[in-house]
């Protein structure tokens, strides 16, 4: 089976259990505090290590995460490191966020600047993004900086892309002057 398969799966299950118990939101900051520490390189290689036992890497994560996970998650946790799936944790933290945002109906949208942007322009796009039929209901605005894109702006979420920047429009132009038989003859 897939990795994506397993962790729909298993991020699925949490995702279920979570809200028949009433902790969707609880286990949500847990699943994105467990993302950050999987990032740790260390981290990362005792999750896929073959030679860690699951009992060493049920102790470790006791003393990392006990008390300060729920219950559920620190549950979840345990099954997932007995079943031997450790190694898609990370994967299936993913999954998890991405369904949370499906059934709160929040549209992840990346907005790429050439220049930071200031917090009132920001608030502008963050209300003109919420105010579209193109997102959903809520809108998480994610920003970074591009100087290569020299002005304008880049968005992007699901599969849609609005490229607005100088850099791009720079290309269509150089684009048509090259694909124009008659420009091309005079430079000749």
């Amino acid at each position: 089976m897939s990795v994506q398969r397993i962790a729909s799966r298993y991020a699925k299950s949490l995702v279920d259990l979570a809200q028949e118990q009433g902790k969707l939101d609880r286990v949500l900051e847990d699943v994105k505090s467990f993302r950050e520490v999987a990032k740790n390189r260390d981290f990362a290689l005792l999750l896929k290590s073959p030679i860690v036992k699951a009992d060493k890497k049920e102790k470790i994560f006791d003393l990392l995460f006990a008390g300060k996970y729920d219950e559920l998650t620190m549950a979840f946790l345990h099954i997932l490191l007995k079943k031997g799936r450790e190694g898609q944790l990370a994967d299936i933290a993913k999954e998890f966020i991405s369904q949370y945002k499906i059934i709160n109906h929040i549209s992840t949208v990346k907005l790429t600047t050439a220049v930071k942007l200031g917090e009132g322009t920001v608030q502008t796009i963050h209300e003109k993004l919420l105010a579209s039929t193109a997102t959903d209901k809520n809108v998480e605005l994610v920003t970074e900086v591009d100087p290569d894109l020299i002005g304008g702006f880049v968005i992007e979420f699901e599969d849609k892309l609005y490229d607005a920047s100088v850099v791009h429009k720079l290309g269509l132009m150089k684009k048509n002057f090259k694909d124009n038989l008659y420009i091309s003859q005079i430079m000749a």
